[in-house]
C-alpha cells in the first residue's frame, strides 16, 4: 500500500488516541496524537485527487498545531535559534524564488494587452485590502502590534496563491498572472506607504528600512528567477555575457559583505548603508538567475519543482511565527481569526463588487475576488521578521495564511463546478 493512502488510514486511530487523551486529561498521550493526525491527514491527502488541493492547507494546519503544542522545542534546534535573521531572510527568498520561477517577463507584457483590467485589479488590491484591515483594527481590540499585522498584510500584493486560485476556478488566468506581477512591482513601495499612514502610531514603522527590506525579500528574488526563465532559452551570446556579468558580481558580493568593505563602517548614513546592502543583494541576484538557468538546462523538470520550496519556506514561517507567539495566540487567537475571516470575506465580496461596476466580464471579475481577497502570507512574515516583532506583528500572516488557503480553495472549486457561460455578460457569479 502507497505512504500516502496509509497515512490517510492512519488518521483514524490518531484521532482516537487524541480523543482518549482530551477524555483522560493525559497531555502525554493527546498532545503527540494531535500532531500526529494533523501531519498524517496532510501527507494522506496527496493520495486522493479530489482532496489533493487542500494538501497545502493542510500542512500549514499541521504547522500551527505543532506549533501550539510543542513552542519551544519548534523555535530551537540545540543551541541554533530557528528565528536567526539569515535564515528567515534566506528562508522568505527561498519562498519569493520559487514564486518568481512561475512567473516570465512576458507577464509584465500582459498589461498592454489588457490595461484596464490589470488596473482595477492592482488598485484594488492596493486600496480595499489596507483599509479594510484598517477599519477592522478600530472595530475590534487587539495589541497595537498585532493590529499593525492586520494592516500589514492587507498592506502587502497579491501573492502565487491567487493564480492557484484562479487557475482552479477557470478564472482569467492571464490577468491574474499579470495583476500579481504588478502588484509584486509596486509593493516596495505601497507597502510601507500604508503602513506608515495606518500603523504608523501602533508601531515604528521606517519608510525606507522598510522600502528596502521589500526590495530584498521580494523584488531581488524574483528578479533573479526571471533572469533564470529569460536566460533558459536565450542565445549562446547573451548567457555568456550573463556569465561574465555573474562572475563579476560574486566577486562584488564577497568584497560588500567582507569585513573590510564599506557595509561594515558604522559611520555610514542609513541610507547609504541599505543602498549598498541592497546593492549587494541584487549582484547576489544575478548570480543565483544564471546558476538557476545552468541548472534547468541540467535538470528540465526542477521549474516544476520549485514552488515545493516556496511551500516549505511558508510552512516554515508558519511554524515559527505561531511558536513564537503562542502565548499572544492564546490571548488573542480566536479573536485574530474572526478579524482573518472577515477581512478575507471583505476582499472577495469587495473585489468583486469593484470589478462589476467597472464592467468587467464575469471571469475577470472572479479573478479580481480572488486577487484582492489573498495576500502574500511571506512577504507579511518576511516583514515581521526584518522588524524582530514576528511574535506578534508577523502573528497576522501565521492566522490568515491557512485561512485564505482554506476559503481560496473553497471559492475555486465552486466556482470550477459553475464555469462561466460564453455569453460574457451574462448574469450571475
Amino acid at each position: 500500500m502507497p505512504l500516502r493512502k496509509l497515512a490517510l488510514f492512519a488518521v483514524a486511530p490518531a484521532l482516537l488516541a487524541l480523543l482518549i487523551g482530551l477524555v483522560s486529561g493525559n497531555p502525554a498521550l493527546w498532545q503527540p496524537a494531535a500532531v500526529a493526525a494533523a501531519v498524517l491527514l496532510a501527507l494522506g491527502l496527496g493520495s486522493s485527487p479530489s482532496l489533493k488541493s487542500y494538501q497545502y492547507t493542510a500542512w500549514i494546519i499541521a504547522a500551527v498545531v505543532a506549533a501550539m503544542i510543542y513552542p519551544a522545542q519548534l523555535l530551537h534546534w540545540g543551541d541554533f535559534d530557528l528565528r536567526n535573521k539569515w535564515l528567515t531572510l534566506i528562508a522568505v527568498q527561498m519562498v519569493m524564488f520559487g514564486m518568481g520561477t512561475q512567473m516570465s517577463l512576458k507577464d509584465f507584457a500582459g498589461v498592454a494587452k489588457m490595461p484596464y483590467g490589470v488596473l482595477i485589479a492592482v488598485a484594488s488590491q492596493f486600496i480595499v485590502m489596507p483599509l479594510v484591515g484598517f477599519a477592522l483594527t478600530k472595530i475590534f481590540t487587539l495589541p497595537d502590534e498585532v493590529a499593525a499585522g492586520v494592516i500589514l498584510i492587507g498592506a502587502c500584493s497579491s501573492g502565487l496563491a491567487s493564480n492557484v486560485m484562479c487557475y482552479i476556478a477557470k478564472a482569467n488566468l492571464a490577468l491574474s498572472i499579470t495583476a500579481t506581477a504588478v502588484t509584486t512591482l509596486i509593493a516596495p513601495f505601497m507597502t510601507p506607504m500604508w503602513m506608515n499612514l495606518l500603523a504608523g502610531r501602533l508601531v515604528e514603522v521606517d519608510f525606507t528600512k522598510m522600502m528596502m527590506e521589500i526590495v530584498k525579500i521580494v523584488i531581488v528574488p524574483i528578479g533573479a528567477a526571471l533572469l533564470g526563465d529569460h536566460l533558459r532559452n536565450a542565445p549562446p551570446a547573451t548567457r555568456r555575457a550573463w556569465l561574465i556579468s555573474a562572475i563579476l558580481s560574486a566577486v562584488l558580493c564577497v568584497w560588500l559583505f567582507s569585513s573590510a568593505s564599506s557595509l561594515a563602517r558604522p559611520d555610514l548614513a542609513k541610507t547609504v548603508h541599505l543602498s549598498l546592502e541592497s546593492l549587494a543583494f541584487i549582484a547576489a541576484a544575478i548570480v543565483v538567475g544564471v546558476l538557476y538557468a545552468a541548472l534547468v538546462r541540467a535538470f528540465p523538470s526542477l521549474p516544476g519543482r520549485m514552488p515545493l520550496f516556496s511551500m516549505a519556506g511558508i510552512v516554515y514561517f508558519t511554524t515559527i511565527t505561531t511558536a513564537a507567539g503562542r502565548d499572544n495566540l492564546l490571548l488573542v487567537g480566536g479573536l485574530l481569526f474572526v478579524v482573518a475571516v472577515l477581512h478575507n470575506t471583505f476582499g472577495y465580496v469587495l473585489g468583486y463588487s469593484l470589478a462589476w461596476l467597472a464592467r468587467l466580464d464575469r471571469a475577470s471579475r472572479r479573478t479580481v475576488a480572488i486577487e484582492v481577497g489573498l495576500q502574500n502570507g511571506g512577504m507579511a512574515s518576511g516583514l515581521a521578521a526584518s522588524m524582530g516583532k514576528l511574535a506578534t506583528v508577523g502573528l497576522a500572516a501565521a492566522v490568515f495564511s491557512p485561512w485564505m488557503n482554506i476559503s481560496g480553495s473553497l471559492l475555486a472549486n465552486f466556482w470550477r463546478r459553475r464555469p462561466v457561460s460564453p455569453d460574457a455578460k451574462s448574469p450571475g457569479v
